[in-house]
């Protein structure tokens, strides 16, 4: 009969298994964890560095596929990748640059947050004017394949009254 041999970390795996009950029920359990409101603010942070690169694809690749943007300066329904391009390729012409004023996150579960509120953007058009724009919003991110993306956008400008 031969001589089996074990290594020392397969030993040390089992004697943690055994002493800290991390067993194949703990160990099954793969589902990511609640995602912080700060990580909720930060995606807002990653979409308003996407736009100042000035680049539509780089915004484009934080929304899902299946991504539906009903954006602040278009009256159409962006429900494709291409129609999510066209909107900014036009949109960054103006270098936007937003500021979040007022926000109300909310974490759906472990895959899914809602970070809703007011927000201003900052637009310098070609002859380097400023404007102001102050806009409502609704992002609705969803963690898929490990990365979390936009499933919904909504921008709408403020009413004035």
């Amino acid at each position: 009969m031969g001589r089996r041999t074990y290594s020392a970390a397969a030993a040390v795996t089992t004697v943690t298994v055994l002493f800290t009950g991390t067993g194949t029920a703990q160990a099954a359990d793969h589902r990511p964890r609640f995602p912080s409101e700060r990580e909720v603010r930060e995606l807002f942070d990653r979409w308003n560095a996407a736009l100042a690169t000035l680049d539509a694809n780089r915004v484009a690749d934080l929304y899902a596929p299946d991504a539906v943007l009903l954006p602040t300066v278009s009256a159409e329904i962006r429900k494709t990748r291409a129609a999510r391009v066209d909107y900014f390729k036009h949109f960054l012409e103006n270098k936007p640059v937003g500021r979040i004023q007022e926000r109300v996150i909310n974490i759906l579960g472990r895959t899914s947050a809602i970070d809703t509120g007011l927000y201003q953007f900052t637009l310098t058009d070609k002859h380097g004017h400023r404007s102001k724009v102050d806009a409502r919003y609704t992002f609705v991110y969803k963690l898929r394949g490990g990365r979390w993306l936009i499933i919904n956008h909504h921008s709408s400008k403020l009413p004035t009254e």
